[in-house]
């Protein structure tokens, strides 16, 4: 492929990706356009756009997009602010990202580099103009393994970001509203080349070297993979009969196969060699006849399983060319799926559903060290109860799982009667089949052992063992990793659960119920929390909030924003200076998050609601008679981003017999669905709640989110319910 591709135009008119068409142009939408070509051809980008912010609270969308086809990357069209994807960590900080190549990448983004397991370089740079962040500039180039991204390149991407954002600054002092609704746009370059033109362009991005013959056989066209394979330039092919431009390919024992292509018109494919003296490389062949000619493709291959006095056999029964492609595969698709496990128990599912089936194996064993004993972690396809005599066993001990750890050495037994000589007495599960033993060692460190169990003997190739060291060390690092999540979401679960209220204060005309659910997708714990205030003037405060990111951070924060709030309602404070002042704080505090809030103090007496809301969901209400409606509560932005921000107050009524639901995003908000429909079906749950106990209510409405298996956020909800003073 030549970089850089065909550009755009600065000025070019763009249409929005499901518009058919329709020009879309706003000033912002032609001012980023302009920014992303310029930024893309300012470092030699093949592909490019911008990444803006959106009305909705912690969420970036991609606004306009060129190089690469929209639909294929639809999944990253929307990024939370608070996700580990490099251009959400270059809003949240203000700092640029360049990543040269995968390896840089992946130690700070694996998500980004699971998802996207392939060789490129990606340039963030944010967009901000004083105090105001307006989005993220981001360039696509190849890959420049080892190679930092220069400061030549850094500089001209910081101008072009620069020249944007002064740019959307003027548009945002006019009075345009800078942010960003629906979906991207797509930046198109000059029409596709057609005819002799483009078919020339389609066939020289080809890596198969691809040569026309007409039906005398002479070479009429040779695309610059066959150049480059033969060693010849198209003028010195034209015209030429194939087999006196390609000596090799004469050789008698290839002449049935061109003679049946000419002849019967059927497609063929035979392995050749080039060469002979000494032995060359061995080419794949491919003949496709037409009427008018034949196409002739030919790529390299290993050398055919044939009989090694033959030079060649022309009868594919004989053997065929070996397909590494599994072999390739399986260490990218188990990294992709050991990315998304965070758990021990997850690791080592995925090694059962991804690693087994692979090598057809059976059996599998995950002994994780401690101090200095192997503890059985997982097991499968082994009789019930026979690993247990090894679990806990010393490092000491001569068994071959031991032995491949204490030594950092592979062992494959390719029978049992094998494994039973190197190893006397050693108790064996079965009497036929075969054993590889994996040491799983992670940056120099000891994790632990991995036993694989075949049904039958087999052999190990020098490709399988390379294959399966290597899967080894990937398990090992997912379990290390794994190991220390454990240990630090242990330590924020016992945070959160500290911080969060033990109970709920009890008043005579009101009931309150919470309820918190740890997400599920790694058992994460964020920084959800609820809680109601007797603030001492015989109101009620009923709070809610959502701090951005989990783990011990996010409770810790959660922990400092729960007692502000409420130091602010005991001594007085309206819902607006409660709010303003819990933003102050958390600017002050600086812990590089933000945090929504929803206040609501309530008169239980009158039923008098004053209510104010910082970036988070709208409460619902259920009245008496049923009918169910999302309030609409005027609203302020996050907490800790803006120090001067505002937060109105709503004022309303509750009902007796009526109740109020408050809610964090994780009880509504599911991948791949806008949050609307996650706030309906919440509606109508509510709304078809029979008048029950408070209890049962806030049981009802998690039960279907909380039994979600892939839950990616934790869940908090606050119910209140005005009753009658002779309930």
């Amino acid at each position: 492929m030549q970089w850089p591709p065909r550009r755009a135009h600065p000025d070019c008119v763009i249409a929005r990706a499901d518009s058919g068409g329709v020009p879309a142009t706003d000033g912002i939408t032609q001012a980023l356009a302009r920014a992303t070509v310029r930024a893309v051809e300012a470092v030699g980008g093949y592909a490019g756009g911008v990444y803006m912010r959106s009305p909705t609270a912690g969420l970036l969308l991609l606004a306009v997009f060129m190089g690469l086809p929209l639909p294929l990357f639809r999944p990253w069209w929307r990024i939370q602010v608070n996700r580990p994807y490099p251009p959400a960590e270059a809003y949240r900080t203000g700092q640029a990202v360049h990543l040269a190549d995968a390896e840089s990448a992946v130690g700070r983004f694996p998500q980004l580099v699971a998802s996207l397991p392939f060789p490129f370089a990606s340039l963030y740079e944010p967009v901000t103009a004083g105090t105001q962040r307006f989005g993220v500039l981001l360039v696509l180039r190849p890959a420049t393994p080892g190679v930092p991204v220069g400061a030549a390149d850094r500089a001209r991407l910081r101008e072009a970001a620069d020249r944007l954002a002064q740019d959307l600054a003027e548009l945002a002092a006019a009075g345009t509203p800078v942010e960003w609704e629906g979906d991207p746009v797509a930046v198109p370059t000059p029409p596709p080349d057609t005819g002799s033109v483009g078919a020339r362009a389609a066939l020289d991005r080809l890596a198969l070297a691809v040569l026309s013959l007409d039906r005398q056989g002479r070479i009429g066209f040779v695309n610059r993979a066959a150049e480059e394979l033969l060693g010849l330039a198209g003028p010195q092919l034209y015209g030429k009969v194939l087999w006196e431009a390609l000596p090799w390919l004469g050789h008698h024992a290839y002449d049935d196969h061109f003679r049946a292509v000419f002849m019967s018109g059927e497609p063929a494919r035979f392995p050749a060699r080039r060469g002979r003296h000494p032995p060359g490389e061995w080419l794949s062949v491919d003949l496709h006849p037409a009427p008018d000619g034949v196409t002739l493709t030919i790529g390299s291959t290993e050398k055919p399983a044939y009989a090694p006095t033959s030079v060649v056999q022309p009868d594919a029964a004989l053997g065929s060319p070996v397909d590494q492609a599994s072999a390739l595969y399986r260490p990218v698709a188990l990294a992709i799926a050991l990315s998304e496990a965070v758990t021990a128990r997850q690791v080592s599912a995925v090694v059962t559903e991804e690693l087994l089936p692979a090598f057809g194996g059976r059996q599998l064993a995950i002994y994780l060290l401690d101090e200095r004993h192997l503890y059985l972690a997982w097991e499968t396809g082994f009789p019930r109860g026979f690993l247990n005599r090894f679990d806990g066993v010393s490092l000491d001990v001569r068994l071959p799982g031991v032995e491949t750890l204490t030594t950092g050495r592979p062992m494959f037994f390719e029978s049992m009667e094998h494994l039973a000589a190197a190893y006397p007495g050693i108790p064996l599960d079965a009497h036929v089949g075969a054993r590889a033993f994996l040491p799983l060692i992670a940056s120099g460190r000891p994790v632990g052992s991995c036993i694989l169990g075949f049904d039958a003997p087999r052999g190990f190739s020098a490709e399988e063992r390379t294959v399966l060291t290597a899967l080894a060390g990937l398990i090992a690092q997912a379990l290390a990793r794994a190991r220390r999540y454990d240990s630090e979401a242990a330590l924020a679960r016992g945070l959160q659960a500290a911080l969060l209220p033990h109970r709920l204060p009890v008043r005579e005309n009101v009931d309150t119920v919470g309820r918190y659910l740890a997400g599920t997708a790694g058992m994460d714990v964020g920084g959800d929390w609820y809680d109601v205030i007797e603030t001492g003037r015989s109101l009620l405060a009923l709070v809610i909030g959502d701090v951005q990111g989990h783990g011990v951070a996010a409770a810790a924060t959660m922990g400092q924003l729960r007692s502000a709030v409420r130091a602010f309602a005991l001594s007085g404070s309206t819902p607006e200076q409660v709010m303003r002042g819990t933003n102050q704080l958390l600017i002050d505090l600086d812990p590089g998050q933000f945090a929504s809030c929803c206040y609501v103090l309530l008169d239980p007496a009158s039923g008098a609601v004053r209510a104010v809301r910082a970036g988070h969901p709208q409460p619902l209400l259920r009245h008496p008679d049923g009918r169910t409606e999302v309030l609409d509560l005027a609203g302020g932005v996050v907490l800790g981003i803006d120090p001067d921000a505002s937060y109105p107050v709503t004022e309303l009524r509750l009902e007796t017999g009526s109740v109020l639901a408050l809610y964090t995003d994780g009880l509504v908000e599911t991948a791949g669905i806008d949050i609307d429909v996650g706030v309906e079906r919440l509606r109508l749950a509510l709304a078809a709640a029979r008048p029950s106990p408070l209890t049962e209510t806030a049981d009802r409405l998690v039960a279907e989110a909380g039994d979600t298996a892939d839950r990616p956020d934790d869940i908090a909800l606050l119910l209140a319910s005005r009753k009658s003073e002779d309930a």
